[in-house]
Parts: structure tokens; sequence; C-alpha cells
């Protein structure tokens, strides 16, 4: 599977406003960040989770050894763009840390059974997955 190609067709489909091959399309949220060497936007589909009035993503990277290039990026540079719901709009990329980071991922986990297998491969290459905060700017 090459991932650009369905990133691409996913992120046109959503912007297009109709189903998603293969996805749940009311899950959806499209995240743009600074590519931090190109400097470019770079935007990526992914999951998102609400957690009353936070929208949250996790740069689980499937378990992957590394953290995706998405999340790197907006740790070099916080300001993103998050096109959710038909709208668009300037947020800061914050990522949980702490007591609120184990209550979340604990709340996570039982909506999204798959997360634990996620973590279990992520520890083997000593990386804690991170769960990121998409605050809306005012």
């Amino acid at each position: 599977m090459d991932v650009r190609e369905t990133n691409r067709r996913v992120i046109e489909q959503f912007r297009a406003g109709g189903e998603v091959d293969g996805m749940h399309r009311d899950r959806l949220v499209l995240l743009t960040t600074t590519g931090r060497r190109s400097g470019e936007p770079r935007t990526v589909p992914m999951m998102f989770h609400r957690d009353g009035d936070r929208l949250l993503v996790v740069a689980s990277n499937i378990g992957a050894p590394r953290h995706p290039d998405w999340y790197l990026n907006l740790v070099d540079d916080p300001r993103v763009t998050v096109e959710l719901d038909g709208r668009e709009f300037a947020a800061e990329a914050l990522p949980l840390l702490g007591a609120d980071y184990v209550r979340t991922w604990t709340e996570l986990e039982k909506h999204y059974p798959f997360l634990a297998d996620h973590a279990a491969k992520a520890r083997q290459a000593k990386r804690v997955i991170p769960i990121v905060e998409l605050s809306e700017e005012d």
C-alpha cells in the first residue's frame, strides 16, 4: 500500500464532502503542519477523539519505533491548521503531560482497544505514544 497515495485520496474525498472510502468520515480530521525541514505545509488525515471540549489526536504511528513526521513537525512549530466538520481553523498543538496524559490514555484505550497493541509495540522501542490537544486559536 502506498501511504502517500492513500492519504492524497482520503484528503481529496474529505475536502469534497462525501464518503471517504474505507473510513468513518465523522472520525476524521485533516491536520496541516509545517514541514520541519522543508518549511512547506504538510497535510495528513487522521482519527480524532473528543474529550469534553478538547480535540485530541494520537501519534501512535501504529506502534512504530519512531514518532510520525506530523508529530515531529508540530514539536518544531505547534501552530497548525485543522479541517473538521466543514470548517478550517488555526490551532495550537499541545502534547499532554503527566497525570492528564495518564488519565487520557486510559480513556482512549477504553474507546479504542487497538491502541494497547500500538503502545506495546512502541514500548519495545522505548517510545511513549504522544497524545496532542488541538486547541483552537482565538
